[in-house]
Order: structure tokens, then C-alpha cells, then sequence
């Protein structure tokens, strides 16, 4: 393996420190610091690299994605980079068209904020006499059309699910859109991927992580929900072939309809993963609640205009023993918490475990001020997914309102939680939002829409959202840097330091010396994993 200088730009070491040349040996930090002295320690033939003016970083880890279902996302009937029932609408006739064989029509993609309400109807999609499903961009609900509906069984006298609801018509009628445990009402019955859809899948969403930075992540749900097949196999067997380059950590899925009966198969599953370099099976993903778009995220007071108060999907004194259960078992707990009930109970059946496991909350969208500075008494760590956290139509006429004004200004409060001694981690929670790190730490730094995203546009996207709560760009980077990789307990990753792993990334600029409005301006230019490159812009 030939030896690396990076240098005629600046490297980011930590905590805003930064040098002028980082040297690679055997795929390893050799040295950072000075030039002058990196450069005498350089051996014959060993290859320079050009920063150009731009800025060397530790590879991303992202903390929360779902890189497999986004790769047969991108395979499918993809809505998620255009918006609007007209864009919509003429990408599925196209899709459809081009594929006349294809029983099912199904993908993903399509934003609440584009439709009245936030909910389509299934008469939009009756232009097609093929059943069609296709899963909403946050994957918490899903559009179908009468055809599907009628393959389903699903009538007006269908009743609702425990952990769903079926979106219905004045007249009880199902309207199209199935939310949370009803999706796989229609879920299940659409076409299974292959095993070598899925390693496929897995490998395309790689290499579209490489060029954008990422080199590890997360993946937040590895088993069977909302109609998605488990990826553990496709994992263990890209890992043992060498396929598998980043370094992946899969979050197993907690069942929520079962109780602790589950955790020795999960024991089980975790042992399957034992042995290979780039992936293990060390977490457990427990989705506590839903979203507050479709009023399922689990809230403390009703919701404004509407009541109620969401679901919490595992009771709550039953998620204490199992969390306890899972941390006896050295499981690290990966929580998905929206609502500020939900971040209480998870935070509430952290109490007495053992910070060794690196525990950590997801999302937490509406964190409730008391509970702010228990992140850190309890060694639970914030996972942030920045990227949410502007003002766009979601937020502003499907979220705010129905919060209201107090409980508004508890949303995404990162520097309180950073001010109160909080450990972050960072995300994307691709497919649900783009996978780019650079464009989730813009909005960390500004509370603006980043230039050029689906909702850039919108009135008051560059009006900063709740401001008090930004970061700097150190922070932001170290989360998506040191503190991801600290999360995949990945202990040489995440920073340049000598003997550190050489997961690498060259932008093509230095943010830090730019406004801090552009920051969405830097790409990636090379990404480099154990020191061998594996993208070049």
C-alpha cells in the first residue's frame, strides 16, 4: 500500500485544531502537524496528495440511515428528488410505462407537504389499473390506489391496527393512505427483493456514500418492518466477501408486538455478525413512537386542533425491563423518539444502565427543557439528524400548529443540549432526507435551507428556525465525525490522529474559511477508506 502526504491546504483535527499536512502509512496516521516536519517524515515514494486550498476531514460516520432500503429505493419508483403532485404524477406514468411487465408499481419519495393536509388520495393514482404502494419520505405512512387496497381486503369495515391507522373518506372509506403499522396491510403483499436485489442495492448505496464522505454509518433498522425485508444476510455476507468497504454497526429491529421473549434471537443474531472486520450487530433499534405530521409521535399535552396524544408503541414500564434486559446483555439501545413523551420514557429506561453501551436517542424533535440536561447525568448520547430543523412546509403548516407556540420553541434544541454537557452524534436518516453530511452540518450552523434542496424556495426557508438553538461548524463536523464513530464504538476512526485508521475525506474547500451561509457549497472531491481511494470526483 503506497504511503500518502495530503497537504497544500489544512486538515481538521479536532476541537478546531487543524494542521498543514497529514501523512498515511500502511493505512494509518502516520503524523499530522507542520509540513515542515510531516514532510521529514515521509518515505522515498511516497505520493503526495493536493489538497487545493481545500480541507481534509476524518471520514463521515453517519449515525442513523437506511442505506439498503434507500438502495431499492433508487432502483424503484423514486419521488424524492422531484415535488408536487404533477411531478409526482408524471414520474410514475413514466416509471410505469417503461416497465409494462412489473405487477406492482412501488417506491417512494413523496413529501406530506406537497398535498392538502399532507395526505394524497387514492384516486390520484387510479390511472394505473396495477396495484401501487409507495412509501412516504419519512416511511411512516404510505399512498396506495384502489387496486391495491382491493388485493388487500382493506374496506371500509377494516379496523385499524394497534400500532397504525388507515386514513379513511367521510364516508369510512379507505382515502389511500395507510400510516404506521397499517402500510404493511399492502406492504407485505408487494414483490420480495432477490438476495442479490438487496446486495445490489447495499453496494449502490455505498458507492453514493463514498462520494459524499460517508464511510461508516449505522444502518437503524436491520430486520423485517413496514414491508421491508431484514438485511442482516445481505450485511454478513457483503462484510465476509470484502464487498463491504465502510464500517457499519446494524441496529437490530425490536418488535414491538413482542415482548423480552425476543432478545436471545437477538443474542442470536448479534453472534451471526461475530468475526467480520467491517460490520457487526451490536444495537437494538426500539421505534418508541411515530411522527407529529400524522399525530402518532408520543406527546405530553394533546395535540392543538386535532387532540390527542400519539402512540408509545412499547409501553413504558415494560420498555424499562427490556432496555435493562438488553443493556445486562451489552446491547447498545438505538431509540427512535419524536415527541418529547417519547424522549422522556426513553430517557426514563435509560436510568441505572451502564454508559459502556453508548445508548443513544434519535431525532428527538420536541425534548421537554427539564429533560435537557438528563442526556448527559444519564451518558446517553444525542443523535442529531440536523437536516429537519428550518422552516419548510412540513414544519410550518403540518407541525407548528398543531404544537403550538410553546411546545414549537422545544424543537431540535441542540444547543441546549450542547450547553448542558450532551455527547452528540450525527445523521441523515437516509432515505428519509438526503444523505449529505455537508448539507445536515449547514443546517446545524444555520437553521436555513441549505441551496438547491426541494424546499429551498419555500417563503421562510432562509429564515433561521429557532436561531438561539445553532452550532458552530467544529461541533457540527465532530459530530458527524468523532462522535459517530464513537457511537459504532469505531475508536480509530473519526479523527486524524496518529494511529487512527485512514478513513479520509478532501473537500474542495475549507468551510471554515468561507461564510457561514455557504457552507453548503462544499462537495467532496476524494474519499478514502483504510488509506486506498474510493472516490475521486
Amino acid at each position: 500500500m503506497t504511503d500518502l502526504l495530503f497537504r497544500g491546504g489544512r486538515a481538521f483535527l479536532a476541537a478546531g485544531a487543524f494542521a498543514e499536512a497529514v501523512l498515511v502509512r500502511r493505512g494509518r496516521i502516520a503524523a499530522a502537524g507542520a509540513e515542515a516536519d510531516v514532510v521529514r517524515l515521509a518515505a522515498p515514494g511516497c505520493e503526495s496528495v493536493d489538497l487545493g486550498g481545500g480541507l481534509l476531514v476524518p471520514g463521515i460516520t453517519d449515525s442513523h440511515m437506511h442505506p439498503v432500503q434507500a438502495g431499492l429505493e433508487r432502483a424503484k419508483c423514486d419521488l424524492s428528488e422531484v415535488y408536487g403532485l404533477d411531478a409526482y404524477v408524471s414520474r410514475i406514468h413514466d416509471y410505469a410505462a417503461a416497465r409494462p411487465d412489473h405487477g406492482w408499481i412501488d417506491g417512494g419519495g413523496w413529501d406530506m407537504s406537497a398535498f392538502p393536509g399532507g395526505l394524497p388520495h387514492r384516486s390520484q393514482l387510479d390511472f394505473l389499473d396495477r396495484p401501487v404502494y409507495l412509501i412516504q419520505r419519512d416511511h411512516h405512512a404510505a399512498w396506495v390506489n384502489t387496486r391495491a387496497l382491493e388485493l388487500a381486503g382493506i374496506t371500509r369495515d377494516t379496523p385499524d391496527p394497534a400500532d397504525g391507522r388507515i386514513e379513511r373518506d367521510a364516508d369510512g372509506t379507505p382515502s389511500g393512505v395507510l400510516h404506521e403499522g397499517a402500510m404493511d396491510l399492502v406492504g407485505l403483499l408487494t414483490p420480495r427483493p432477490t438476495e442479490r436485489d438487496l446486495m445490489d442495492a447495499l453496494l449502490d448505496a455505498q458507492r453514493h456514500l463514498f462520494s459524499l464522505g460517508v464511510t461508516g454509518w449505522q444502518d437503524a433498522i436491520v430486520g423485517s418492518y413496514a414491508g421491508s425485508d431484514d438485511q442482516l444476510p445481505t450485511y454478513v455476507a457483503a462484510a465476509a466477501s470484502g464487498r463491504l468497504r465502510a464500517r457499519v454497526v446494524g441496529a437490530l429491529w425490536w418488535d414491538r408486538a413482542r415482548g423480552a421473549e425476543q432478545i436471545e434471537e437477538l443474542v442470536a443474531r448479534r453472534r451471526s455478525a461475530e468475526g467480520l472486520e467491517t460490520f457487526r450487530a451490536t444495537s437494538v433499534k426500539i421505534m418508541q413512537d411515530g411522527i407529529t405530521e400524522n399525530f402518532t409521535a408520543a406527546v405530553i399535552e394533546p395535540y392543538c386542533r386535532c387532540g390527542g396524544t400519539g402512540l408509545s408503541y412499547v409501553d413504558p414500564e415494560l420498555l424499562k425491563g427490556y432496555v435493562a434486559e438488553l443493556d445486562r446483555h451489552g446491547f447498545q439501545v438505538h431509540f427512535h423518539a419524536i415527541g418529547e413523551r417519547a424522549v422522556r420514557e426513553a430517557l426514563d429506561s435509560f436510568e441505572g444502565t451502564d454508559p459502556v453501551n453508548r445508548h443513544h436517542i434519535a431525532h428527538l424533535q420536541i425534548v421537554e427543557p427539564s429533560d435537557v440536561p438528563r442526556f448527559a447525568r444519564l451518558g446517553v448520547t444525542a443523535n442529531l439528524q440536523p437536516l429537519w430543523a428550518t422552516h419548510h412546509a412540513q414544519m410550518d403548516e403540518l407541525t407548528m400548529p398543531f404544537l403550538g407556540e410553546e411546545r414549537s420553541a422545544w424543537q431540535y434544541p441542540f444547543a441546549d443540549l450542547l450547553r448542558a454537557g450532551a455527547r452528540f452524534c450525527a445523521g441523515s436518516d437516509w432515505p428519509v432526507s438526503n444523505a449529505d453530511p455537508i448539507q445536515g452540518m449547514h443546517v446545524a450552523v444555520n437553521r436555513t435551507e441549505p441551496g438547491g434542496s426541494v424546499h429551498a424556495d419555500y417563503p421562510t426557508a432562509q429564515t433561521p428556525f429557532l436561531p438561539g438553538q445553532r452550532l458552530d461548524l467544529a461541533t457540527a463536523l465532530t459530530a458527524y465525525t468523532a462522535g459517530s464513530a464513537w457511537i459504532n464504538h469505531d475508536d480509530d476512526a473519526g479523527v486524524i490522529a496518529a494511529g487512527n485508521r485512514a478513513d479520509l475525506v478532501v473537500l474542495d474547500r475549507d468551510p471554515f474559511l468561507e461564510p457561514e451561509a455557504d457552507i453548503w457549497r462544499a462537495k467532496v472531491a476524494m474519499t478514502f477508506v483504510g488509506g486506498e481511494q474510493v472516490h475521486q470526483a
